[in-house]
């Protein structure tokens, strides 16, 4: 319903600035052979119609706001990117929103940019602009074609969830999946490794977007953290698939046209393994009130049939978690007596669990007792006071579920 009334209010705006984009919306219910035509798999659909023509519709994915409908139809319609010629107005663009995205290319005649403009018109939700401006080039330390992401942060920024928030926001382009080469760009190799990674990203484009990360550069450590890259590791290639935030490590260590071939249409084809990391299980994990999880002893502790587990997913370089470790430790005291009841923390920038999703660190989920595997988001307060009380809370019902199972089970 929301959606419907933004659609709406998007046609009225747009009625007066571009009358002849027209609006249009249809009940597909009973519309059998058009929900087949079009070939419409969920509800709602937005496709966008060109000259007239019912062949080929634009699919309008992740669109939620008046605002950025009518800016995805304008960047159908007119230039999808702002040309940007001086610094002052590259900085009106970057302080206008919390991201904007700028590609710094040597000239306008060239394939990268031709990739980048449709990006743009792909990406509503953000300001795209671009530049030869060899003044804007030299303000931002820029040498080469290059596309820079510029994010406001408050104080620290925290990549991860970065990185799993704005996914949508950033990535939400036809392309989901994502190839990552990790690789310094002042080693002596690095020419030749980009120019393989550059031969195989023809080769699949528009199924797989390729990124490089330089490890040089500092402000790219949280990247690195995310995918648990180490100088040891470096170069090292690895697919993220945005809408499962599944991660992919390429089996061979040389960045060769023929390994990256094959990688990528080993993914393509559903084949590739996902990789997932685990820290070791510590000798003292279950020796203080707080459990200590990692990926290897994380379904055998949460998932049984005796004990109610609540668990802090937490990132260590995080300024907020690290202000709720001793509230979860007090927590952790105040249950320490109870034997139905465990209270755990995990390092989720450690350890790969695929049977939660990720949230906003930090998160917390209750694992309650009995044989179905069910998971309860938590939503409170973080404090030891609202922690308890939805523990106590919990419990109960729990309790009162199990009562209610047994005397209907008693002839």
């Amino acid at each position: 319903e929301n959606l419907s009334e933004e659609f709406a209010e998007a046609a009225r705006q747009l009625k007066k600035e571009a009358p002849r984009i027209q609006f249009g919306k249809i009940d597909v219910t009973d519309q059998h052979d058009l929900r087949k035509e079009f070939n419409i798999q969920q509800f709602p659909t937005v496709k966008f119609f060109v000259d007239g023509s019912r062949k080929d519709p634009i699919d309008c994915k992740g669109v939620r706001e008046a605002s950025t409908f009518i800016t995805w139809v304008k960047r159908r319609t007119g230039p999808s990117t702002v040309l940007i010629n001086s610094t002052a107005q590259a900085e009106d663009m970057i302080n206008a929103e919390d991201l904007a995205v700028i590609g710094f290319f040597k000239e306008l005649h060239d394939d990268s940019v031709d990739v980048f403009c449709e990006t743009a018109r792909d990406v509503p939700e953000m300001p795209f602009g671009m530049t030869t401006s060899e003044e804007v080039c030299a303000n931002y330390g820029i040498q080469k074609s290059t596309l820079v992401v510029f994010k406001k942060v408050g104080s620290r920024t925290d990549v991860a969830s970065f990185v799993s928030q704005t996914s949508v926001k950033i990535f939400d382009v036809p392309v989901e999946s994502h190839i990552l080469l990790f690789a310094p760009k002042n080693s002596q190799t690095f020419n030749a490794t980009y120019e393989n990674y550059k031969s195989a990203a023809v080769e699949f484009r528009g199924k797989i977007m390729f990124v490089l990360v330089d490890t040089n550069e500092t402000r790219n450590g949280r990247v690195f953290e995310y995918f648990r890259i180490t100088q040891a590791d470096v170069p090292a290639v690895r697919i993220l698939n945005l809408t499962r935030d599944a991660k992919y490590k390429m089996p061979a260590d040389e960045v060769t046209v023929e390994n990256l071939r094959h990688f990528c249409q080993s993914y393509l084809d559903g084949k590739a393994k996902l990789h997932l990391s685990s820290e070791e299980i510590p000798d003292d994990w279950d020796k203080l009130p707080v459990k200590v999880l990692v990926g290897k002893n994380f379904n055998r502790i949460v998932f049984n049939e005796t004990m109610t587990v609540f668990v802090m997913f937490y990132a260590p370089w995080s300024d907020e978690c690290t202000k709720l470790l001793p509230v979860w430790d007090k927590l952790g005291e105040e249950y320490e007596s109870r034997k139905d009841i465990i209270i755990a923390k995990i390092d989720v920038t450690a350890n790969d669990i695929l049977s939660i999703t990720l949230d906003r660190y930090p998160f917390f989920r209750l694992f309650p007792v009995g044989p179905d595997y069910q998971v309860v988001a938590y939503a409170g307060e973080h404090t030891l006071k609202a922690f308890s009380e939805f523990l106590e809370e919990q419990s109960k019902t729990k309790a009162e579920t199990r009562e209610k199972v047994g005397v209907g089970s008693t002839h």
